[in-house]
């Protein structure tokens, strides 16, 4: 598999079956965008309260003891080279105790990319008050211009594409969407060609780096955040807590420190997560497929009180077929490469600071040098499945019989070896790997999907070790060796349901 597939040009010199094109945002006649709901709409708060999830419990502090007392005894090690110095804005590590430096003091009269207070206010009633057609701004940005040719001025804006260009570059608090488009590009058959070859894929996105910056920059994080990983002990004892007190954090950061030009930055992990889902409500059946980013450095104490330490970072695509190309092989590699290939497209973004150090502003006023990897992805089991090209039905991390003597792990390595030395047919039927699907991992440094896929405690150890195993037995033990009358006094209907009820209140 080449590591190199998922840049615009290589996936085509590839053949793999895509397409890339940047989105086009003309719009049809004039250009007229004033009745039209573009991309900004989406991120309005009316629209973001369409997907609170109602049946969500609430949430209670009082039921989530955060558990943030330090234990006497505790002592902490920390990385000797990726440690998070704080320097400044050059890059430049600064002596210890040196205070932060304090960012810049915007202007009162600053109306960027606006050249004045008119520019802004003149936007404003014509894009959101009145909603003026794209027509209408021409004509009127034509009248004013004539009235201030006597005094060698002009008006606010050229034209309605200047209006919007100028909309556009607009900075707001949060990251903007963007999107591009895949499609499929290999060879079509002469005749009777189906619809999800000849279809354009939008997968929107934003900039996850930027999303990442602002979760670094956030001064509620200020306290709560490791910019490397740590080992604490508890009398001796290793107490393994948050998410960089754990040994992959540390095996990351010796494997950053190699490159010395690397020493002092912070390590910032990048935790994926997805979940295609079907909302029902005023959408009639709708499917969203949406992605989720955060760091592994904030403590546990963010992640549980729900404190902006995870965000919406993008909308998969779904490609749709009718129903006799389901088990269609093309469709279903096609489907599967849509869904790897955007991955990596979102993420290129984090790659340069994959391997040498970016300077931001974190929480407490500092600038660090941080270097970013890809952390733990989080899906249920038939994505897993699709993440590590495995083929349903085997485990994503072993290879062989997980209770045998001889189970070896899957590394990346070791696949790519298979690859080059079987046929398809023997690594799917031996191996139970899909070779023709390159992973999005591939694109990016430190990667190892098999590594990555993390546990899906609610599927496979609640519902699975617990309820469709362990449960299971008990009941099927239970009816074959007490009668019926004792079996309604050991096992009631409802217990499955209450037991599991109750290991759900635990974890959740």
């Amino acid at each position: 598999m080449d590591a190199d597939i998922h840049t615009d040009t290589d996936v085509e010199d590839q053949d793999l079956g895509f397409d890339l094109q940047e989105p086009s945002f003309e719009f049809e006649g004039e250009d007229d965008r004033s009745a039209s709901s573009g991309p900004e709409d989406s991120s309005s708060e009316d629209n973001e309260d369409q997907w609170v999830d109602d049946n969500a419990p609430q949430h209670v502090p009082e039921d989530h003891d955060l558990d943030d007392e330090v234990p006497e005894g505790l002592t902490r090690e920390f990385h000797e080279h990726i440690n998070g110095t704080p320097c400044d804005e050059n890059g430049n590590y600064l002596p210890p105790g040196t205070p932060p430096t304090p960012p810049p003091t915007p202007s009162a009269d600053d109306w960027t990319p606006y050249r004045s207070r008119t520019e802004f206010e003149t936007a404003d009633l014509l894009y959101r008050r009145t909603q003026m057609p794209a027509k209408n701004i021409d004509a009127l940005m034509d009248l004013w211009e004539a009235t201030l040719l006597k005094h060698q001025d002009h008006a606010p804006f050229a034209s309605h594409k200047d209006l919007y260009d100028t909309i556009d570059s607009t900075r707001l608090g949060d990251v903007k969407w963007d999107s591009f488009e895949l499609s499929y590009a290999d060879e079509l058959p002469e005749r009777d060609v189906p619809k999800w070859m000849t279809s354009k894929y939008d997968v929107w996105f934003r900039d996850p780096r930027a999303v990442v910056q602002n979760m670094l920059a956030n001064p509620d994080f200020n306290g709560e955040i490791e910019f490397g990983p740590v080992r604490e002990y508890v009398d001796g004892e290793r107490r393994l807590k948050d998410f960089m007190s754990g040994d992959w954090a540390w095996r990351q950061a010796d494997a950053i420190a190699a490159d010395p030009a690397t020493h002092g930055a912070a390590f910032v992990p990048i935790i994926l997560g997805s979940d295609k889902t079907t909302v029902s409500v005023a959408t009639g059946q709708n499917e969203y497929y949406p992605l989720y980013v955060s760091i592994g450095n904030v403590t546990n104490s963010v992640r549980r009180a729900h404190r902006n330490a995870v965000a919406l970072v993008g909308f998969l695509a779904i490609p749709k077929a009718s129903r006799k190309y389901n088990d269609d092989v093309k469709f279903r590699k096609f489907r599967k490469q849509l869904f790897h290939t955007s991955l990596a497209r979102i993420l290129q973004s984090l790659k340069p600071g994959m391997t040498t150090p970016e300077v931001t502003r974190c929480g407490d006023g500092h600038f660090r040098r941080v270097i970013y990897g890809l952390g733990p992805y989080i899906a249920d089991y038939p994505e897993q499945a699709l993440l590590a090209c495995i083929v349903q039905g085997w485990c994503t991390a072993v290879k062989t019989n997980l209770d045998g003597n001889d189970s070896i792990r899957r590394t990346h390595e070791h696949t790519e070896e298979l690859v080059a030395d079987f046929e398809l047919g023997v690594l799917w039927d031996e191996y139970g790997i899909i070779g023709d699907i390159v992973p999005f991992t591939n694109d990016f440094p430190r990667a190892d999907i098999h590594e990555l896929i993390a546990p899906d405690i609610l599927h496979q150890l609640i519902k699975g070790t617990f309820k469709d195993h362990l449960v299971d037995w008990v009941e099927q033990y239970i009816y074959q060796t007490h009668s019926k009358k004792m079996r309604r006094l050991f096992w009631p209907t409802s217990i499955a349901g209450e037991f599991c009820s109750a290991i759900l209140d635990i974890y959740y």
